[in-house]
């Protein structure tokens, strides 16, 4: 991949999260030469997602079952006073929690096997008239020259600013603690909802009988003592949770939460998962998103490079998607206006009501997916 004229790569994808994992599995699957760089030496390290799966992804996608927990079909929801919860049951297995690190090594694996080259302690420098800049863990430089760049490299990509598209402007903050379960008769998704310590979004602890999950998210802004402050709190304050050992792992990171962003392909590459915006803009969910987009991706990118019409990329359009999440992103901008407990404890109220559970089911229990153009 060094010296003067550079290494040439029918696609370089930029961030080994599952997003890039995929798309890079598909293209090299299809007989491209696909190489993928991480900065990371150990993609278990730095783990940035919940890891929580929706049915539609487990029943679409060929996840290993011996990375993922027990499934869960009951969510509690909690107002501010963590009185009276509202709770939704399905007659489906509606969640699983991925072991993430897990995970990231089997797509890995994957995508070797598919005859992708990916090459860990290898950071992107940049991107300029056709080459890419790479830098080991020895400080030593070497250039690829790509076809096409896929930024995969998360909420703040540096590949979207060099390919001249859009960037995530809207961010909440994500903290997670992973602790061992003393154990549960009936694995609950426990969603708390309260201004102070999740601003603009909730609290969570998930416990599927094996790990408690112990998380927040919301506008870093407003997080009044820190993010990592509120996970401790919901700890000592959400039910159902055994006295809190060390922390089995750490996660966060930024979410975007603005919707799939407008421009996401360009001649010269295009962007998947978080650099993308292609997280719910409503529940923050980016997992199912970032699969489905990356097939989209791959799509287009297999025509591009096998057709020689970079033309082809036009058809992966952020704004002709982004008008699906119009209704998402609204109800978004209404829970961030909610800013005092007293104020969460009127409108939960509404979740007490048939119509309001009816509208909490069809948002935890839905059947739709990440909205991709129909098949031609």
């Amino acid at each position: 991949m060094s010296g003067p004229g550079g290494h040439a790569a029918d696609v370089l994808v930029v961030g080994a999260g599952l997003a890039g994992l995929h798309v890079a599995t598909l293209l090299a699957g299809r007989g491209h030469a696909v190489s993928v760089v991480d900065k990371r030496t150990d993609l278990g390290r730095s783990v940035r997602t919940t890891g929580i799966f929706v049915r539609r992804t487990l029943d679409d996608f060929a996840l290993p079952a011996d990375r993922l927990g027990p499934p869960i079909r009951r969510v509690a929801l909690y107002p501010p006073s963590l009185r009276r919860p509202v709770v939704l049951v399905s007659d489906r297995d509606e969640f699983r929690v991925g072991d993430m690190p897990g995970l990231y090594a089997a797509f890995t694996d994957r995508a070797r096997a598919a005859g992708a080259r990916v090459l860990l302690g290898t950071r992107y420098a940049g991107y300029a008239d056709g080459a890419a800049q790479l830098v080991g863990t020895d400080g030593a430089p070497s250039v690829i020259r790509p076809r096409f760049v896929v930024g995969a490299d998360g909420a703040r990509s540096r590949v979207a600013r060099d390919l001249g598209l859009d960037r995530n402007r809207r961010l909440l903050v994500g903290a997670e603690e992973v602790v061992p379960s003393a154990g549960t008769d009936v694995p609950t998704f426990h969603c708390v909802l309260h201004p102070r310590l999740a601003p603009g979004y909730l609290g969570w602890v998930v416990d599927d009988g094996e790990h408690v999950h112990l998380g927040t998210a919301g506008y870093a802004a407003r997080y009044p003592e820190g993010v990592w402050r509120a996970v401790r709190e919901l700890a000592a304050l959400a039910p159902g949770v055994p006295p809190r050992p060390a922390a089995v792992e750490r996660r966060g990171g930024p979410i975007p939460v603005g919707g799939l962003l407008r421009r996401i392909s360009s001649p010269r590459g295009l962007l998947v998962g978080d650099a993308a915006g292609a997280v719910s803009p409503l529940t923050a969910g980016g997992l199912d998103p970032c699969l489905r987009l990356s097939e989209h991706a791959a799509d287009a990118l297999d025509e591009a490079l096998t057709s020689g019409d970079t033309g082809a990329l036009r058809s992966y359009d952020g704004a002709a998607l982004r008008r699906r999440f119009r209704g998402r992103v609204a109800m978004r901008r209404t829970m961030g206006l909610v800013r005092s407990p007293a104020a969460m404890e009127v409108a939960f109220a509404g979740l007490r009501t048939v119509p309001g559970r009816q509208a909490a089911r069809s948002i935890f229990f839905a059947d739709r997916s990440f909205p991709l153009p129909a098949p031609a």
